[in-house]
């Protein structure tokens, strides 16, 4: 014999479905960064094309992104900042319930420990601190379609190459694009190798607009 509210679990399910593929969650953190084509999400998530439009086309019948047409290309961006603050939430939770996927997290980014990353709240309390140099090492394009405010742009190549010019006495927050992107970590182990003061923003990006979507404004300069 089923229960009488089974309908409206069902409904409620669908949520929770959508949210059970690691690609889906992976274009969903991608979206909450700026509008993005079908083909630039396939580009950025290593997923095949088709594979990435019907995941597209999942995520939109759940409302949880929208689309628009521009010519022949289709134009995807989460429904609103509610999406990015539920995922937020979501991924703080989990976060905290399960003890493998912060192991997973720090043999993936580091141990936090040793990075000692920086929460976007502190961030923000120390925008106006001259003694802080906020550094953006994702692409050009990238910190043209937002950043946060004040912050230089330093791609990761460049600070490879060891071209990029940068005061010794300031302490360097820098930052990248996803809540579990690598870059940010890499980039704070060659500063300090080079003898800077420097730590990764935590949640990069991503976070920092999360955080100005609860508290205000976005922080995109």
């Amino acid at each position: 014999m089923e229960f009488a509210e089974k309908p409206i679990y069902a409904q409620l399910a669908r949520i929770g479905k959508e949210l059970s593929s690691p690609i889906r969650l992976r274009l969903l953190d991608l979206l909450d960064a700026r509008e993005r084509t079908v083909e630039q999400l396939a580009a950025e998530s290593g997923v095949p094309l088709k594979n990435t439009s019907a995941q597209l086309q999942r995520l939109h019948a759940a409302h949880l992104v929208t689309a628009r047409k521009e010519g022949t290309r289709v134009y995807y961006r989460l429904a609103d900042d509610r999406v990015a603050q539920f995922l937020d939430a979501f991924q703080g939770f989990a976060e905290e319930r399960l003890a493998d996927l912060r192991d997973t997290v720090a043999a993936h980014l580091g141990d936090p420990a040793e990075l000692r990353p920086v929460a976007a709240a502190e961030l923000a309390e120390r925008l106006a601190d001259p003694g802080v140099l906020v550094v953006d090492v994702r692409s050009p394009e990238e910190y043209a379609a937002g950043h946060v405010p004040g912050a230089v742009s330093v791609p990761m190549a460049e600070l490879r190459a060891g071209t990029a010019d940068l005061p010794w006495d300031v302490r360097i927050v820098a930052y990248c694009q996803g809540p579990y992107c690598v870059v940010s970590p890499q980039a704070v182990r060659i500063l300090r190798a080079r003898g800077h003061d420097a730590r990764p923003l935590d949640g990069g990006f991503t976070r920092w607009t999360r955080s100005r979507h609860a508290t205000g404004p976005a922080g995109r300069a």
